[in-house]
């Protein structure tokens, strides 16, 4: 297991006791106010810690949900210098709420049409 993959299971782990406690605006503040590291020189890294948020959840001992995956991902892209955002939205019928990562408008965790399924709420 790489370094890159432990962090991002650490960082569910993290993100899981604000879900479990219901602590949305907490998780979300945290995203929100991650500081943004020092530029990556990685052109691969975006692909590669999703690679490792993606390998994390496959070892997580319980289904990861949207919100936490997506919290982690954004964090550790913005740990090594992506301008990542997290994106939440919601679909009215039937309802249905969900979140995903985004690179300069770019959904990098999801399926490139997941924006046009739902109404986009927020961006942190």
């Amino acid at each position: 297991m790489s370094f890159l993959v432990l962090k991002a299971y650490l960082k569910l782990i993290h993100f899981d006791f604000y879900l479990a406690r219901g602590n949305f605006e907490a998780l979300y503040d945290k995203v929100r106010n991650y500081p943004v590291g020092a530029h990556s020189l990685d052109p691969d890294a975006t692909e590669r810690i999703c690679s490792a948020v993606d390998m994390a959840c496959i070892w997580y001992w319980k289904e990861a949900l949207c919100l936490q995956r997506s919290a982690a991902t954004a964090c550790l892209l913005k740990r090594y210098g992506v301008q990542a955002q997290m994106v939440i939205g919601a679909q009215q019928m039937p309802f249905k709420a969900h979140a995903w990562v985004e690179v300069d408008g770019r959904v990098v965790n999801d399926k490139p049409y997941t924006p046009e399924m739902y109404v986009v709420l927020d961006r942190c």
